[in-house]
């Protein structure tokens, strides 16, 4: 196909859109964004400190991983703090679970997809919220979180995890800990960030790499959160 001929079904293309219905449609999912807002800040303002616990949807109810989600989750009911996720399955899953094990608040921030994703039996029934957009979620795991546990994930893992740290980074969020836990798993991760973003390119500085910890246990992993409050002498935000 000649350059001319794309050319010609580009403009074709844009042609057949309407725009002025496109504007308003656009007009209206504002309403949308701002209902998911309020509903997501009235429901959250409620429910007190809490750590998000992130990781694959995929992972299997006998894969170590989901054990260690969920004693992480049972463990941290006992210090004080609910749980947030993803509100679906696999390790999402894991950690609801542990928190309802712990008799604490076990929160599910569902978000709406074609596939995988479906709210898992341990959200507490007042506590489950459901979006459309990917972003209003991501600010309600930003605002009302005291920690992040991550465990191993995919590309959805991986991008609340830069979300993180970028606005940490940039000083647009307070610090607040974050652990990812499986050496094994995040190790490479780990060391490319030093090795290729560090040193070789010098895209971030040194002490960027304080604003996680790699752990490998349960109990080391909610002990971060613990000792970062205690460490900062602040408690969580009530």
């Amino acid at each position: 196909m000649t350059d001319n001929e794309n050319e010609q079904k580009i403009r074709e293309a844009f042609e057949h859109r309407n725009w002025p219905e496109i504007k308003i449609t656009d007009s209206w999912m504002v309403f949308r964004i701002m209902s998911e807002f309020v509903d997501g800040f009235q429901k959250m303002s409620r429910i007190g400190p809490c750590v998000s616990i992130f990781g694959s949807a995929r992972t299997k109810t006998d894969n170590p991983y989901y054990l260690l989600a969920e004693d992480i989750g049972c463990l941290l009911t006992k210090k004080g703090f609910g749980v947030i996720t993803g509100g679906g399955p696999g390790i999402m899953e894991a950690g609801n679970k542990g928190a309802r094990r712990g008799e604490g608040k076990s929160v599910g921030l569902n978000i709406e997809l074609p596939f995988e994703q479906y709210n898992n039996p341990y959200i507490d029934h007042d506590k489950l919220l459901n979006f459309d957009y990917f972003f209003v979620r991501k600010v309600m795991f930003m605002k009302y979180s005291q920690g992040f546990i991550v465990l191993p994930g995919g590309f959805g893992t991986m991008d609340e995890l830069f979300e993180a740290l970028t606005l940490i980074q940039t000083q647009k969020i307070g610090k607040f800990p974050i652990v990812l836990v499986g050496s094994s798993y995040w190790g490479g991760l780990v060391d490319w960030i030093k090795k290729t973003m560090l040193v070789e390119n010098n895209n971030i500085k040194l002490d960027d790499l304080d604003m996680f910890k790699v752990v490998d246990k349960a109990e080391d992993a909610v002990q971060v959160i613990v000792d970062f409050y205690s460490k900062y002498n602040t408690q969580p935000n009530f």
